[in-house]
């Protein structure tokens, strides 16, 4: 698979919200964005704070952006703010260093698509996106 069908996309949508549902957590919104960083699918449940679309879409694009799950950018952010600094200014503020971005890949290890999900603790949003990528058949990296 080197594209990430609708499909795919709309399975995951389903999964990350029913894994929320199973847990009993806030209200989330998630993104998915195809490996080239497109808006593939998005949905915010009800009762969700105003910027929590913005805020999925940064945990995805970053992780998109650097090559690696958001968690492992919060790492980085600490070992490296500068860093981290200049790559959200180079990605127009579209990056979120805190786990619930989490990249999608293909058997063959290629990324397909990333995942941003935000409402609940950051663990927790991270959680949901694992379930919907694996629901997809895709294995999930957090980095």
């Amino acid at each position: 698979m080197t594209d990430l069908p609708l499909s795919a996309a709309q399975t995951i949508l389903d999964a990350t919200l029913t894994e929320a549902r199973r847990l009993n957590l806030k209200p989330l919104a998630l993104v998915v964005l195809d490996g080239r960083g497109a808006v593939k699918a998005a949905v915010a449940e009800d009762g969700t704070s105003l910027k929590r679309f913005e805020v999925a879409h940064g945990k995805a694009y970053g992780a998109l952006a650097l090559g690696i799950g958001s968690r492992a950018i919060g790492k980085r952010a600490v070992e490296q703010p500068t860093f981290v600094a200049a790559v959200s200014h180079v990605v127009g503020g579209a990056l979120v260093p805190v786990p619930g971005g989490v990249l999608a890949r293909a058997g063959d290890g290629q990324v397909v698509a990333a995942i941003g999900v935000s409402g609940d603790t950051s663990d927790n949003d991270e959680a949901c996106a694992k379930a919907g990528i694996e629901a997809a058949g895709l294995t999930a990296d957090t980095g």
